[in-house]
């Protein structure tokens, strides 16, 4: 056993020992290396106190006042620093005029069509469907799979058929498909409002409800300032006229409220004909809707268009109009719409409408 005393001592003990000196010794004949907490790493030979002039520095670091710089615009980087000449304004200008001198009176080259399908004139019958709004893409071509789609009269089962919208004849489900390029709306015409798109006396007119459409809309018929209800506005001058024309004999439905007692009789009468001083009217259906006391609320449909027609009926058989309302004007029908409103008709209106008319 080694006593703490003796002149041999432990190795380890003699280096962590507090009388250790060897790093004295290792730094008498040649410099300390330093240690890396104490290494810097921007300087080399050659460094001045202003900064470094050669190794890992600031510059080759890429830091905030170094690293490569970018050629601006403009700049030709083979260059190093030289700038593309700038050309004027005018030499711009000759130089377009010279090209447009030099073809001028050329024809246009008109590149080959490559893509498949491009010899093909129209559109893709499901694109015409979708723009119509039955639906996206995909729904049109579901109704082309369950055989619901016509074109000029027969039944289409292929999927991208191309049409001529403007020429072709499409039907969904027997209905007639209008383009985009045609508008139909109904309006609940408030009462005080002159059955006119313009009016020279300033009076609240029907162009005052379609003042921000880009295409002109006109009123399918009339209605006098006095009743409200019903009336159709739209571009298609055929269905207008159609609409209108006694020999289609469109219908029209009415409520008009009046004081009785009335007779029995009375819708007999109506059916039957009254006269008037331009000729017979006849009702094609009559029918009481309510009664309280003394005041009747009547229904009358009608397919005739002349003025002020069942005011003038009602009022030949005895029982003047207080109020009168047009419900429906052929397939289409007032519902809970108030009164001021317009609202586009559903594709579905549209071709009942069409329907109504042979179209």
């Amino acid at each position: 056993m080694r006593s703490s005393g003796s002149g041999k001592s432990d190795g380890r003990g003699n280096y962590r020992g507090a009388g250790n000196n060897r790093d004295q010794k290792q730094g008498q004949g040649r410099p300390r290396k330093p240690r890396p907490e104490e290494r810097r790493y921007d300087v080399g030979p050659g460094a001045t106190p202003d900064g470094p002039k050669s190794g890992r520095g600031g510059s080759a670091r890429g830091g905030a006042k170094g690293g490569p710089k970018k050629p601006q615009q403009g700049e030709r980087q083979a260059g190093r620093g030289r700038t593309a000449p700038a050309r004027s304004r005018e030499y711009d200008a000759r130089a377009e005029e010279r090209n447009r001198e030099r073809y001028a009176g050329k024809e246009a080259v008109k590149p080959p069509k490559t893509f498949p399908g491009a010899e093909q004139e129209g559109e893709r019958l499901q694109k015409v469907l979708a723009r119509a709004g039955y639906g996206s893409r995909r729904a049109c071509e579901e109704l082309i799979e369950q055989a619901r789609v016509e074109v000029n009269g027969e039944i289409v089962l292929e999927q991208g058929l191309r049409v001529d919208p403007e020429k072709d004849e499409i039907k969904v489900d027997g209905l007639t498909v209008a383009t985009q390029s045609y508008q139909f709306f109904s309006l609940n015409k408030p009462v005080g409002v002159v059955s006119s798109m313009e009016d020279p006396e300033g009076r609240q007119c029907l162009g005052d409800y379609v003042t921000n459409r880009e295409t002109r809309l006109f009123h399918v018929g009339r209605l006098d300032a006095e009743t409200e209800g019903v009336i159709l506005l739209t571009n298609h001058g055929e269905l207008a006229n159609r609409l209108t024309h006694p020999r289609y004999g469109v219908k029209k439905t009415y409520l008009a409220h009046i004081v009785g007692p009335i007779p029995r009789d009375l819708g007999k009468r109506l059916k039957d004909g009254i006269q008037l001083e331009d000729g017979y009217a006849r009702a094609d259906h009559f029918r009481v809707v309510e009664q309280t006391g003394k005041n009747y609320l009547v229904e009358v449909t009608l397919h005739e268009g002349r003025k002020h027609i069942v005011r003038r009926m009602l009022a030949e058989a005895g029982f003047p109009v207080d109020k009168l309302v047009r419900t429906a004007f052929g397939p289409i029908t007032l519902g809970d719409q108030k009164s001021g409103w317009l609202r586009r008709l559903s594709n579905t209106e549209v071709g009942m409408l069409m329907r109504e008319v042979d179209l």
